[in-house]
């Protein structure tokens, strides 16, 4: 029996658990497998519940997602959607209560704890509504600091970290503290840091929610185009309509389930 040959629509739903043999169910993974082997991000089947007491919450219900190499994707919906639990399942913070995640062709939700920190480490940057800069230290500081994380220290940092600040536009803005620098630098300064040791794939999480309009647009174009010149993949959790220009797909989640 080859793939082709299986009714394909029996596993629209539930592809692996509508599989009625053993050699069905192992076609079916070995199909998954190849398609991550060909995409940045794969997601097939995610579910997850978080209980409390003898309560149990369902906030995911089997999202399947495929992200390309180089693209740029939004995940949209309302507050409580699951989108930050998505999200977060996607870059390896959280554990699905049930399917798998492929990231770079590598399932993550087979690794250890320790592998999957290292691969977080050398293949994810992370973009936060809050900016989360380290207040006492400078500009140049706060994105050395994420280089010496990946091993990358003294001259060669402080030569990577001011090229990356100057790749987003703050030539001039090396030695000023958080305090001093406007809503939209602060997000400049956390791309810069997201980007430093190369990642692969950037994921942000409502990076322009704390942005006046022209200022979050300005700088998810700036994302989007430092993204484009080295072919990385973003994912971008936001419920901002003004952000779709800048995508090359956007994905609606709603109630836990993805929907056209």
């Amino acid at each position: 029996m080859t793939a082709s040959q299986i009714n394909i629509a029996k596993f629209i739903q539930s592809p692996e658990r509508a599989a009625s043999t053993a050699e069905e169910r192992s076609l079916f993974r070995r199909a998954v497998a190849e398609r991550a082997s060909r995409k940045a991000i794969v997601a097939q089947g995610v579910e997850m519940t978080f209980n409390s007491g003898a309560l149990a919450s369902p906030v995911l219900q089997g999202v399947d997602l495929d992200i390309s190499y180089g693209e740029i994707q939004l995940l949209m919906g309302p507050s409580g959607s699951g989108k930050t639990t998505l999200l977060s399942i996607l870059a390896g913070i959280l554990t699905p209560t049930s399917g798998k995640v492929y990231l770079l062709g590598e399932e993550i939700t087979g690794m250890s704890k320790e592998a999957l920190s290292k691969f977080r480490l050398n293949n994810i940057g992370f973009i936060f509504q809050g900016f989360n800069l380290f207040p006492a230290l400078t500009a140049q500081e706060n994105v050395e600091i994420a280089l010496r994380m990946k091993g990358i220290s003294g001259r060669a940092g402080r030569q990577e970290a001011q090229a990356l600040l100057r790749q987003v536009g703050l030539v001039d803005r090396f030695s000023y503290l958080p305090r001093d620098l406007s809503g939209g630098q602060k997000q400049r300064v956390a791309i810069a840091r997201a980007l430093a040791g190369n990642p692969r794939l950037i994921m942000a999480d409502e990076p322009t929610a704390s942005l006046d309009s022209h200022s979050g647009h300005t700088v998810i174009e700036l994302l989007r185009d430092l993204a484009k010149e080295s072919n990385r993949t973003v994912l971008i959790v936001t419920h901002d309509p003004r952000l779709i220009d800048v995508a090359d797909r956007v994905t609606h989640l709603e109630d836990g389930v993805l929907v056209s």
